[in-house]
């Protein structure tokens, strides 16, 4: 089963993006996308606005202040009261709602999946724009409606000066290198950390795929939590064989090596680090709607028995991992589970695919472990039963 892919859209082989651009440099592909149809029009993004479940934004560059940001959920009343130019409108996670919209990410397969974060979508009016700006994370920009500027500059850091703005990080300098028009079908992939500025040439739709880094301070903070959820309050810094101190007052090299090697016999637990990192990359970025859910303890069997299959829940999250040849890691929403080896290609399938066919599931309906995480899943609301997803899209 090949689960990863060899090229880029427009052709580029991966080994050869990863090698010279990811995290390095940008890379405009003309037409990665030729003849892109966007299943979601302007009316169907505003409408995903005044939902109170989708985060949404409007940004006016010339509003009651400069680079005015205003907050949904929005009304229909929102968008009569705006002016004809200058201002953009943007949704973020799409994806988590619009199914067609997600089935996108798979033409990404050439980087990790953990790494997606979201798949933002904006509409321009003429003129629109967020200000130059950076992102402390790689993002891949699609125009799939009308024509967009994109100015590139200078790589930035937090030293880099910024406009007094309560809400945005809008550059105050923004020296430009280069600078392209995209049209429908063409792709822009910028690294981390390098200015950017997209003026929108008429009415305009980007969407714009984000991925997760997490900063090192989150790294720091969020391993050491895990960690100390698991520490006894007898394991404490301890000084046996301590010398006679020259100034009692003085805090002394020897106690600094001590304390140093307490934590580095912390953080070198790689079995520790490999479980939390999974547990926090799979954890959704709107937990609410990953539900858990008491289920009938036949309905799995009852489903597949009717030609039914498994729907991912599009806001889940999921991982695995293998560092012991006597066992696996599943990651789900910030949780995970120990599974026996022979699951693996289950768990693989759990992973890459959205849709768990019947016909795909049937070879595990007799194996009582493969069972049993199926309906966990279920329970936990990452994985969601056929008929309900049916139901839902009847409901839309």
């Amino acid at each position: 089963m090949t689960l990863s892919a060899s090229t880029l859209p427009g052709g580029m082989s991966a080994e050869e993006f990863l090698r010279d651009y990811w995290q390095k440099k940008p890379l405009l592909i003309r037409q990665a996308f030729p003849g892109f149809e966007s299943p979601l029009s302007a009316d169907e993004l505003a409408g995903l606005s005044l939902e109170e479940e989708v985060e949404s934004r409007i940004v006016l560059e010339h509003g009651a202040t400069p680079w005015e940001l205003r907050r949904g959920p929005f009304t229909e009343d929102s968008y009569r009261d705006l002016p004809a130019r200058d201002w953009t409108l943007l949704v973020q996670a799409v994806d988590q709602f619009v199914p067609e919209v997600a089935e996108l990410l798979d033409q990404f397969r050439f980087l990790p999946s953990w790494r997606i974060d979201d798949l933002m979508i904006s509409f321009a009016a003429p003129g629109g724009s967020v200000g130059p700006h950076f992102d402390n994370y790689d993002v891949f920009l699609l125009q799939t409606h009308g024509h967009r500027r994109w100015k590139v500059g200078q790589m930035c850091d937090s030293d880099s000066p910024l406009l007094e703005h309560p809400d945005l990080r809008i550059l105050s300098d923004f020296q430009q290198q280069q600078e392209w028009v995209l049209e429908p079908g063409d792709m822009l992939y910028l690294p981390p950390r390098l200015a950017h500025y997209g003026i929108a040439e008429d009415e305009c739709m980007t969407w714009s795929v984000g991925f997760r880094a997490p900063s090192h301070a989150e790294v720091l903070t969020h391993f050491t939590d895990f960690l100390a959820q698991y520490l006894s309050d007898e394991q404490r810094y301890g000084d046996a064989d301590l010398s006679l101190p020259a100034d009692p007052a003085q805090i002394d090299e020897q106690t600094v090596e001590r304390l140093q090697q307490l934590v580095l016999g912390l953080v070198q637990d790689r079995e520790a680090l490999g479980t939390w990192f999974g547990r926090f990359m799979t954890e959704p970025r709107y937990p609410e709607l990953v539900q858990t859910q008491e289920l009938d303890p036949g309905l799995l069997h009852e489903l597949l028995a009717s030609g039914y299959g498994l729907v991912r829940n599009p806001s889940a999250r999921l991982a695995w991992r293998q560092e012991r040849q006597d066992y696996l890691m599943l990651f789900a929403s910030g949780e995970h589970c120990i599974l026996p080896l022979h699951l693996r290609p289950l768990v693989q399938l759990i992973c890459n695919g959205r849709y768990l066919g019947a016909e795909q599931l049937a070879p595990w309906s007799d194996d009582a472990e493969a069972m049993e995480l199926l309906q966990q899943l279920l329970g936990k609301g990452d994985l969601l039963p056929e008929q309900d997803s049916e139901n839902e899209d009847d409901d839309d």
